[in-house]
């Protein structure tokens, strides 16, 4: 009997886990520079799951970015070469793959070192809620780099943002 128990516990155990998608989240970033790919489920419990591998992208381009302006090699991200892709929307599984180049730029002050998104999936991205939220993060008389929108053939808006970091660029006022 109890070895009948443990049997059956294992295999709903077996039988829920393999009803769930296993992600595969990665991002590689180079010097000239970062590309990833999300692959697992579309939502989970009401929440975007896979919308959110932008703000893990927007983070490690933000790093990278700064890493470069402290090695002296001055860059920016080539808005006009992103490249987003998705595959799979409405299937419960999608695959988000994103690519976020850098071009360089001859100085400091031209160079951008923070960066960020606003978007989501089948709806206008809040750019102007999410302009008004990073107000406080630019030098005074800085403004932000915003990219044209960017849509994905499944539905998924991107503005591509950035800016010069206050701290790591406070000479460029």
């Amino acid at each position: 009997m109890k070895q009948s128990a443990i049997y059956i516990l294992g295999l709903l155990a077996a039988l829920c886990s393999g009803s769930f998608s296993v992600t595969n989240n990665t991002i590689e970033c180079s010097n000239n520079e970062c590309f990833g790919q999300y692959e697992g489920a579309e939502f989970l419990n009401g929440s975007d799951i896979a919308h959110q591998f932008s703000n893990k992208m927007s983070a490690e381009v933000g790093d990278k970015l700064k890493e470069l302006f402290m090695l002296g090699v001055y860059s920016k991200v080539d808005f006009d070469n992103i490249i987003m892709t998705t595959k799979g929307m409405g299937s419960g599984n999608v695959i988000y793959y994103l690519k976020i180049p850098f071009k360089r730029v001859d100085t400091k002050c031209e160079a951008y070192t923070s960066f960020d998104h606003v978007g989501g999936w089948n709806h206008t991205p809040a750019l102007g809620a999410r302009v008004k939220q990073l107000e406080n993060a630019l030098i005074e008389n800085q403004k932000l780099d915003i990219s044209d929108l960017k849509t994905t053939s499944q539905g998924l808006q991107e503005h591509w943002i950035q800016w010069k970091n206050k701290v790591i660029q406070s000479m460029c006022k």
